[in-house]
């Protein structure tokens, strides 16, 4: 039946089917075909069931995407089909129209994942010069900053050796909004550039998803703890910023409170607000790890500044670190005239000059986004 509604697009080969009786079955055509994309699986079945089938395929194939065929009202089997990493799930009697539609969510998300991988795989397999890594991590830095008529955005990245672990990226939805972050990796030099890399692609396959901040932090966490093959972590900010409302979403993975600095006073009555919630573990460590979304309303001439903390802990030849208290009046100074490259600028030379020539103890990161509003 399943040839028969598909026969079309078999035909194309753009899709093609493999059948098996049970689970026991599918695992080892699985193993004997290293394309297949998405198992559908019923749940009883003999030898094996699907169940079993979804707990053993994650740990084999955990880039295969599974969805479950249960009746309809089955919920509690389709909660653990869900929870033993199901992509999602049809009912009984199957709709054929919708089964199309779901497998090719499921086929989308897979070649993502693969394509995630691949990259990663890629990127941590290479064994080459200092300045042939230095210039891949500084081709991922942007370099070039949109003229918009709703947003500013400027950056920049200091490393402390050749190679540094911080990144920074901004990129469109969709939909629209705009989407950025910023991050620090434990570590510098050329494995932290590589892990950094690694977690820039992930962060673009994750946010492409439309999800909410916090989903698509959990997205990078279960990817890198899965695939993890180094000790180094990750702390993060990453966020969303509507374009026509000013709502910003946001969600942190111990990274550092970045600064709200408001064109006029908010309700506290300051124009520097820290925005310190949201928190959650860094990235990379444990896999059961779940963060937190926080939404804040810029008005027209808002920025929003972030950085990492070789901003706050630069250090002077006395050792003594540059700190919050010295940032924080600095950008208390900056008013929504100045341009954010400016403001950039600012920070860094601020924690440059403090420091005085002594060695950078860690990678400066500056990035800071301010809403025009839609008019």
């Amino acid at each position: 039946m399943v040839s028969q509604r598909f026969r079309k697009r078999i035909r194309s080969e753009e899709l093609t089917f493999l059948f098996a009786g049970n689970g026991e079955e599918a695992l080892v055509k699985a193993a004997m075909e290293p394309g297949v994309d998405v198992v559908l699986t019923d749940i009883n079945m003999p030898v094996m069931d699907g169940l079993t089938l979804l707990s053993n395929l994650r740990k084999a194939h955990p880039l295969v995407r599974s969805v479950v065929v249960s009746a309809y009202g089955d919920m509690q089997n389709i909660r653990t089909a869900l929870n033993r990493g199901a992509f999602d799930f049809v009912t009984k009697p199957i709709d054929f129209a919708d089964l199309e539609v779901t497998l090719d969510k499921a086929i989308g998300e897979s070649i993502l994942y693969k394509q995630a991988a691949r990259d990663r795989d890629s990127l941590l397999g290479m064994h080459r010069e200092l300045d042939l890594a230095r210039g891949m991590q500084e081709s991922l830095v942007p370099s070039q900053y949109p003229v918009h008529a709703r947003f500013e955005v400027h950056g920049a990245m200091i490393p402390a050796l050749q190679v540094g672990g911080d990144l920074f990226d901004f990129f469109l939805l969709k939909d629209g909004r705009l989407a950025f972050s910023i991050g620090d990796v434990s570590g510098k030099g050329i494995a932290a550039g590589l892990f950094m890399a690694v977690s820039r692609t992930l962060l673009r396959v994750s946010g492409g998803q439309m999800l909410p901040p916090n989903e698509v932090l959990k997205e990078m966490n279960r990817f890198l703890c899965h695939e993890k093959a180094t000790h180094l972590y990750l702390t993060c900010f990453y966020a969303t910023l509507d374009l026509d409302t000013g709502v910003l979403q946001y969600s942190r993975a111990a990274h550092n409170s970045p600064y709200l600095v408001r064109a006029t006073p908010g309700a506290s009555g300051k124009r520097v607000e820290e925005l310190e919630a949201g928190g959650g573990l860094p990235l990379s460590l444990f896999d059961f790890a779940t963060y937190e979304a926080v939404m804040v309303q810029m008005q027209p001439g808002d920025c929003l500044v972030m950085f990492t903390d070789g901003v706050t802990e630069a250090m002077n030849h006395d050792h003594e670190c540059y700190g919050e208290e010295r940032l924080v009046p600095l950008l208390e100074q900056q008013t929504a005239e100045v341009p954010v490259q400016e403001i950039v600028k600012a920070i860094v030379d601020g924690a440059q000059t403090f420091a005085n020539g002594a060695p950078p103890s860690d990678d400066i990161t500056v990035l800071a986004i301010r809403y025009l509003g839609n008019h």
